[in-house]
């Protein structure tokens, strides 16, 4: 129903997730991240309660197998659960529950984990963080990459309607916050045409936050 990729940054400065599926809205519910933390996928049949407590089990120092453990013994229901984490260092971590649905697979890189369950083929997420691997470009470029990369491979058994970006930095709000959340054509396209758009803006709208005097303008009528 759902793929996946949890990454941060080569200089662990960004944390991020691109996230498809056959469900409207998947970034709502199953894309985490925080600042100074991490970022966390959770999917199949999701608790989307799981990423905070597991990014603040992250903020206040456990790693991420520890902040993955300990969120699952909280849950009586771990085994329907598909949880993605990745930190500011240390490998990144999967776990699939044995009730996940379908096709599941999962595939781990130095800093970026993919999954996905009721996929088309279970080399979908390999096929992720291959793409991922590239490393060119900023954060949510990559992400998006490996996302095509699993969609271009069929990613899920079914029709995607759904998908999502979200990257995280230094500031206390995410600085990428995209989504399409409901297309009977190709999403992850949409999704890129909009990243496409936001992408060179995404310093500026930085600035007018910290610092409006020396922020530009916006370019609109009426902005002088």
């Amino acid at each position: 129903m759902t793929f996946s990729i949890v990454a941060r940054s080569a200089d662990a400065k960004c944390f991020g997730v691109a996230i498809a599926s056959s469900s409207p809205a998947v970034a709502a519910r199953c894309a985490h991240a925080r600042a100074g933390a991490g970022a966390v996928a959770t999917q199949n049949i999701t608790d989307p309660s799981l990423g905070p407590a597991i990014l603040d089990l992250l903020r206040h120092g456990a790693n991420a197998r520890a902040a993955l453990d300990q969120a699952l013994s909280a849950t009586p229901y771990g085994d329907y659960r598909q949880l993605l984490v990745v930190s500011g260092e240390g490998p990144p971590l999967i776990h699939s529950g044995a009730r996940a649905l379908g096709i599941v697979a999962t595939a781990i890189g130095v800093r970026a984990a993919a999954a996905g369950n009721l996929l088309a083929r279970p080399e979908v997420p390999a096929a992720m963080i291959a793409a991922f691997a590239e490393d060119n470009g900023p954060l949510g470029t990559c992400l998006l990459r490996a996302l095509r990369a699993g969609f271009e491979l069929g990613g899920e058994a079914g029709p995607i309607h759904s998908a999502g970006l979200l990257v995280v930095r230094d500031v206390s709000w995410p600085i990428v916050d995209l989504r399409v959340d409901w297309s009977d054509h190709d999403p992850v396209a949409s999704l890129t045409a909009i990243w496409d758009i936001y992408a060179p803006q995404i310093e500026d709208y930085v600035r007018r936050a910290v610092n409006p005097a020396a922020a530009p303008s916006f370019g609109v009528p009426g902005d002088l």
